[in-house]
C-alpha cells in the first residue's frame, strides 16, 4: 500500500514538473529550449530555479531539500517531452538529464562552509579546481551469452553516485546459475563516462594560517572534462555521503562527495564592484594635468622610501601588456615579469607584500618552500582507485593574476627550469605517467631574490652577481639591482620615513585592545555590520594627509591615491587595449637597436644586468602599453614609448642613459644664465633622482669616467657664481689644456683617459683589487705600441688617479677604490 501511494506521489510531482515544462502561459520558453536541446544533440536541460520557484514555489524548495527524489521526476517529465517533441531521438538515448542554475540562497556554500547539514541537499559550491583524474568508463548494463544453452542474460550496475539506487551485485557475471561459463557481448553492453575532480576553496578567500578545505566531484557523462586544474568554477551539486567499509564492516567515518549537476565556468578576472560616482572620478583622474602615471607609482607601497623605478614597474605588471592571440596560433604574452635582486633589507620582500594585498589575484610561494612540481603542476595517485590525475601547482592556480615568489635564489636549478614554459608561453605542459595534458598559467611572476654571495660584490660584474642563466634572466623583463649603500643623508630620510611610520597610530586607536562585551555571536555581527558600511561608502581618491604617515606638508609631498581607488583604477585600466602609433614604433625600434649595439656599451664603461634579446624589444612595447593603460589612452604614443625605454635603461644598465645625453647636449646655452642656473640644478638632480650610491642603484665600481664626471659635479656646487663666471669665460682650448702632475711631467687629457680605458680593460679581465705597477706598465705599452706611455707619464697618470680618489698607489701596488 505504502508503495502505491509513493508511486502515486512520484507520478503527480511529474505532472507538475511536466505542466513547467510544457507552460505556454510564459511564452513557452523551456518548450524551445528543449527544441534548441535536440538540434543540438545534447541530452541536459539547463532550468533556472528562480523560474521555477515562480511557477511552483513548493516544488523549487523541494528541490533544493529532497533532491534525488524530485531530480528523478524532473527527469522523467524531461523524458515524456523530447518523446512528444522528437520520439526517434528520446528512443536513441537511455537518459535525459536537467542541470540547475540561478540563486540558491542559503545553499550557496563554499567547500569549508559545505557542513553534514547540507546532506541530501542540492547545493551550489564555488571553487577552484586543483586536481582531475582520468575519465573512465563505467559499466551501467553488461549482456552475457551463453554458448552451452544457448541463452542471453543482462545486470544493470548501480551505486551510491546514481540517482535512483537499488540493490544491484557489484560481481561481474561469468557463470551462470548451472556453473556454464559466459561471454560477454561487449557491443551490446552500455557504458558511461565517469571522472572525478577536486574543487577546493578560493585561495584568496582562504583564512590565513589555516589549511584550505577541499570537496570531492563526482561527474558522469556530458559533464566529464568541462573543467581543467586551475580553472575557477561553479558547481551545483547533490551532496551525498558513501559509506566506507574495511575488512567488510561499515565503519563509522562517511566520505563526502558532490554529485555534479551543472558545472559553469568563472571569470578568472576578479572585479571590484563599481559606482557611478567611482567611474566620474576615474575619468577625471585620467585627464588631470598632473602625470597620471607617476602619482599612481608614487601611492604603490608608500610606506618604502625611494625606489621610483621599481614602484612604476610594479605599477606596468599590474597593469599589464596587450595579449595576442595570432591567427596561426601564435600567442604573445601580455605579462610582465620583474626580478628584484638586491642586498638584505632593501625591502624587496615588502614590494612583494604590497603586490600581494593590491592585486586582485596573488599567489604567495617561496623559493626554499616550492619545488618545480608545486610551481607548474603534479601528477599524483588518487589513494582510492589508484588512477593517476593531475594536482593544480601555484602558477596554474593564478592564471591571469600574480605569483609572488620570495627568496628565488633558494630553489634549486631544477625546479627554477620549471617555470621558463609558463613565463614565456603562459601554459604548463604535462607529459609523464602516460599524462599529455596542457594547462593555462598565464600569470606575471614577481620575483626577490639576494646576489650569489649573500651581498652585492662591487668588485665583480652584475652577471657574475646575479649567477642565473641568460635562458631565465631573458624572460623577466626587467631586473632591478637593489644596493644598501652607506650614504648618510639616504640614510638620514629613510630613518626619518620609518619612524614616523612606527609613531603612526590610526584613529581611534586604545593602549591595549578593548575587551568585548557580549556574545561572540554579537561581536561578529558588529565586526560585519561595520565591513558593509564600509563598502556602501564613497571611495576616496585620495587619502587624507597624516604628517605621520605621508610627512610634513611643508616640504610639498605630492598626495597619495587610496587603496581603494587605486584597485579600481587598475581595474578599469587594465582593460583597455591600446594601438601602437607609428611614431612610438619607430622610436621603440631606435632604441632597441642602440641597445644591441655592443661596441658602444663597451665603450662606454657600462656593465650590463641582463642580456638583450629580441624579448627586449617584446618588453618595451609592453612596457609602453601598460604605460598607456595608466593614462587610460587608445593609443601608444611618443611620451608612453620614453617612459617605457627610460624604465629598460634604468634595469638594464642601473642608469638612465638618455637623460646623461640630453644634459650633455646642452653647452651652447648663455654663460651668465647657465651659472645662475647651476647650482639649483644640481641640487635638484640629488633631491629628485636616485644618487648612483643611493638605494636604487649603485655606480660601476670600474667606470672611472662616470666617478669623475660626479667628482666634478661636487666641486662645481661648491663654486660661487663669479668662479663660474671666470671659469666659463675661459676658451674651450684651454678648458683641455695640460694636468700637471706632482712629478712635473704633463699629461694630456686625451692621453689619460686612454691610460684610464686600459686600466679599466686590465681590471675587468684581471677581477683583482690590486695590481703591481709594472704589470700595469707592460700591459698599457702591449695594448699602444705605437704610443707608449713613458715611466713619468704612467706615474703623472696615476698621481691624477689617486687626487680623484679612483686608486691608491702604495709601494708600486695599484689598488681599486
Amino acid at each position: 500500500m505504502a508503495v502505491v501511494e509513493e508511486d502515486q506521489r512520484s507520478r503527480e510531482i511529474q505532472r507538475e514538473y511536466l505542466d513547467f515544462l510544457d507552460d505556454e502561459d510564459d511564452q513557452g520558453i523551456y518548450k524551445q529550449k528543449v527544441k534548441d536541446m535536440i538540434s543540438d544533440g545534447h541530452v541536459r536541460l539547463i532550468v533556472n530555479i528562480n523560474d521555477l520557484r515562480k511557477k511552483s514555489a513548493e516544488r523549487a524548495n523541494s528541490l533544493l531539500s529532497n533532491s534525488f527524489e524530485e531530480l528523478v521526476a524532473f527527469q522523467r517529465a524531461l523524458k515524456e517531452i523530447v518523446a512528444s517533441a522528437d520520439t526517434l531521438y528520446s528512443k536513441q538515448n537511455a537518459e535525459f538529464f536537467i542541470g540547475l542554475e540561478g540563486s540558491f540562497g542559503g545553499k550557496h556554500v563554499s567547500p569549508r562552509t559545505l557542513t553534514s547539514s547540507f546532506l541530501g541537499n542540492m547545493v551550489c559550491v564555488e571553487g577552484i579546481v586543483t586536481r582531475c583524474s582520468l575519465v573512465r568508463p563505467k559499466v551501467v548494463k553488461s549482456v552475457h551469452y551463453c554458448p552451452t544453452t544457448k541463452k542471453s542474460m543482462e545486470r544493470k550496475y548501480t551505486d551510491m553516485t546514481s540517482l535512483d539506487p537499488y540493490p544491484s551485485s557489484s560481481i561481474y557475471p561469468t557463470k551462470d546459475e548451472d556453473g556454464n561459463l559466459l561471454e560477454t557481448e561487449y557491443g551490446l553492453s552500455t557504458y558511461k563516462d565517469h571522472q572525478t575532480f577536486s574543487v577546493q576553496e578560493m585561495p584568496e578567500k582562504a583564512p590565513a594560517g589555516q589549511l584550505p578545505r577541499s570537496v570531492d566531484i563526482i561527474c558522469d557523462g556530458d559533464l566529464v572534462d568541462v573543467c581543467k586544474p586551475g580553472d575557477r568554477i561553479q558547481l551545483i551539486g547533490m551532496y551525498r555521503c558513501l559509506p566506507g567499509k574495511k575488512n567488510g564492516y561499515t565503519s563509522g567515518t562517511f566520505r563526502t562527495v558532490l554529485i555534479a549537476n551543472n558545472i559553469q565556468m568563472l571569470s578568472k578576472e576578479a572585479r571590484p564592484i563599481f559606482s557611478a560616482s567611482d567611474i566620474s572620478k576615474i575619468k577625471k583622474f585620467s585627464k588631470q594635468k598632473v602625470d597620471v602615471f607617476a602619482s599612481l607609482s608614487r601611492s604603490i607601497a608608500p610606506t618604502i622610501h625611494g625606489h621610483e623605478y621599481i614602484k612604476k614597474a610594479v605599477l606596468c605588471m599590474l597593469l599589464g601588456g596587450v595579449e595576442k592571440v595570432l591567427d596561426n596560433g601564435t600567442r604573445i604574452r601580455g605579462d610582465i615579469n620583474v626580478l628584484l635582486i638586491g642586498d638584505p633589507s632593501v625591502a624587496k620582500s615588502q614590494m612583494l607584500r604590497f603586490v600581494l594585498n593590491t592585486a586582485p589575484r596573488a599567489i604567495p610561494t617561496t623559493g626554499r618552500g616550492s619545488s618545480g612540481v608545486g610551481l607548474t603542476a603534479a601528477v599524483t595517485t588518487d589513494q582510492d582507485t589508484g588512477d593517476r590525475r593531475l594536482e593544480a601547482g601555484a602558477m596554474v592556480l593564478a592564471d591571469r593574476g600574480v605569483v609572488c615568489i620570495d627568496e628565488f635564489d633558494k630553489m634549486s636549478d631544477i625546479d627554477r627550469t620549471a617555470i621558463h614554459e609558463v613565463m614565456e608561453q603562459g601554459r604548463v605542459t604535462i607529459a609523464k605517467a602516460g599524462i599529455h595534458a596542457k594547462l593555462n598559467a598565464r600569470c606575471s611572476v614577481l620575483a626577490a631574490a639576494n646576489p650569489v654571495y649573500g651581498r652585492y660584490d662591487q668588485y665583480k660584474t652584475p652577471m657574475e652577481n646575479i649567477g642565473l642563466q641568460d635562458s631565465l634572466l631573458s624572460r623577466f623583463d626587467l631586473l632591478f639591482i637593489v644596493l644598501d649603500k652607506m650614504d648618510p643623508e639616504n640614510d638620514r630620510m629613510i630613518s626619518e620615513h620609518v619612524l614616523r611610520i612606527h609613531r603612526y597610530r590610526n584613529s581611534g586607536e586604545q593602549d591595549g585592545e578593548a575587551l568585548p562585551f557580549g556574545s561572540a555571536v554579537e561581536v561578529l555581527t558588529t565586526r560585519n555590520l561595520a565591513t558593509q558600511e564600509e563598502e556602501e561608502e564613497d571611495t576616496p581618491v585620495y587619502d587624507k594627509h597624516d604628517n605621520l604617515l605621508h610627512g610634513d606638508k611643508s616640504r610639498k609631498i605630492s598626495r597619495l591615491v587610496s587603496m581603494k581607488f587605486m584597485r579600481k583604477y587598475i581595474a578599469v585600466a587594465k582593460d583597455m587595449k591600446p594601438q601602437l602609433t607609428r611614431e612610438a614604433a619607430d622610436y621603440i625600434a631606435d632604441e632597441y637597436v642602440k641597445l644591441r649595439n655592443q661596441d658602444n656599451l663597451t665603450a662606454n664603461n657600462i656593465a650590463r644586468t641582463q642580456p638583450v634579446t629580441a624579448r627586449s624589444l617584446e618588453t618595451m612595447i609592453r612596457l609602453s602599453t601598460a604605460h598607456a593603460k595608466a593614462r587610460l589612452s587608445k593609443r601608444v604614443e611618443l611620451i608612453d614609448a620614453e617612459t617605457a625605454v627610460e624604465l629598460v635603461e634604468f634595469a638594464f644598465f642601473k642608469k638612465v642613459l638618455r637623460r646623461e645625453k640630453r644634459k650633455n647636449d646642452e653647452s651652447d646655452s648663455d654663460v651668465d644664465e647657465e651659472a645662475e642656473a647651476q647650482i639649483p640644478k644640481k641640487k635638484k638632480k640629488s633631491k629628485n633622482q636616485p644618487r648612483p650610491d643611493a638605494g636604487d642603484a649603485s655606480a660601476d665600481p670600474y667606470d672611472f669616467d662616470s666617478a669623475a664626471s660626479e667628482e666634478e659635479e661636487v666641486a662645481e656646487t661648491n663654486l660661487s657664481l663669479d668662479d663660474m663666471r671666470t671659469r666659463k669665460s675661459t676658451p674651450q682650448s684651454e678648458k683641455l689644456q695640460m694636468e700637471i702632475s706632482t712629478t712635473g711631467v704633463e699629461i694630456t687629457s686625451e692621453r689619460l683617459k686612454v691610460f684610464k680605458a686600459c686600466l679599466l680593460k686590465l681590471f675587468k679581465q684581471e677581477h683583482a683589487q690590486s695590481l703591481q705597477l709594472e704589470q700595469i706598465q707592460s700591459y698599457v705599452n702591449k695594448e699602444h705600441a705605437k704610443e707608449a706611455f713613458s715611466s713619468d707619464e704612467l706615474t703623472a697618470a696615476l698621481d691624477k688617479m689617486q687626487d680623484d680618489n679612483q686608486v691608491m698607489v702604495s709601494d708600486k701596488v695599484i689598488f681599486l677604490i
